[in-house]
């Protein structure tokens, strides 16, 4: 079947994966960006090639939850996130290179979580997302979520952003331009037709030929507007960080992954999400929509 055998590939990569975040840590030109590689660089461009625009960035914050909503899940409150910036520090443009960015510059206080491939469809997730109303942007990969693609829905309802993660999760560097066309448009074209909006962002699996420019041409081909990297990626209990520190900085973007206890040591994927949550509460931080930080292109 192809959906067990993507998910096999994706688990064949995931050791090699590790190896290759830590490589790229102290390299701004790496996948998960150096802290210098944080700002856009370069403007964004690309007109989407399917019928439905990309999606537009919620104009207000994302609403709280309230203590007894905590108090189920056995985890402290985050602190609340300011309203959604009216000036958006991150502006797209619809023609030229796309950007690719680590993080957000803001003075906010906040950090934002984005999960990516949707391996895990764990239905107490969804409750748990429902219940605490934390946002997340997701990166899916379509032989991923083909066997579910329902799943994801009650995500995007609570207002949570879908984005295009390739179709078969391979390391882009390794692959032919025209591969890496094809990753991304094919995965743009299922996401949109399944889910209504067409993605704005895009993430390479690993973070791999991030800023190749044969990625980037097939970016604007397709119809995302900018690539999304990470400055922290979760693991099962604790954050792997690219600062030398070890903190969370304003404006930092966080990787996690729909993962259940096969691949975390019998941890669960609500389990794994409160220790990140956790994580972000004991430094102070609140959760803020990503999209609400991005002014898509006009039109």
């Amino acid at each position: 079947m192809r959906e067990r055998g993507s998910v096999r590939n994706f688990r064949t990569y995931a050791a090699g994966a590790a190896v290759l975040l830590v490589a790229l840590t102290g390299c701004s030109s790496g996948g998960g960006g150096g802290k210098g590689a944080a700002a856009p660089q370069g403007p964004a461009s690309g007109a989407p090639q399917n019928s439905a625009s990309p999606q537009a960035p919620a104009s207000s914050a994302a609403p709280q939850a309230d203590a007894a909503a905590w108090q189920k899940w056995k985890l402290k409150p985050l602190p609340e996130a300011p309203a959604a910036p009216a000036d958006k520090p991150i502006k797209l443009t619809a023609k030229g290179p796309v950007p690719v960015f680590s993080e957000v510059p803001t003075k906010d206080k906040v950090v934002f979580v984005t999960i990516d491939d949707g391996a895990e469809k764990d239905p107490k997730f969804v409750e748990m997302l429902t219940d605490l109303k934390v946002p997340i942007s997701m990166f899916l990969t379509k032989d991923i979520v083909k066997n579910d693609y329902g799943y994801f829905k009650p995500l995007q309802a609570l207002g949570n952003h879908i984005q295009n993660h390739t179709v078969d999760h391979p390391q882009m560097s390794k692959i032919s331009a025209a591969r890496q066309k094809s990753e991304v448009c094919d995965d743009q074209a299922a996401l949109t037709q399944q889910y209504g909006k067409a993605p704005l962002l895009f993430r390479p699996p690993f973070g791999d030929g991030a800023k190749t420019e044969s990625l980037n041409t097939a970016v604007q081909e397709c119809g995302p507007r900018a690539v999304v990297l990470w400055r922290e990626s979760m693991q099962i209990h604790d954050m792997q960080y690219q600062s030398g520190d070890k903190k969370l900085k304003p404006g930092d973007i966080i990787l996690a992954h729909f993962r259940g206890p096969s691949e975390l040591k019998g941890e669960t994927m609500t389990q794994m999400f409160g220790e990140l949550l956790s994580r972000i509460q004991e430094q102070g931080f609140a959760v803020a929509r990503l999209e609400d930080y991005i002014q898509a292109p006009a039109g």
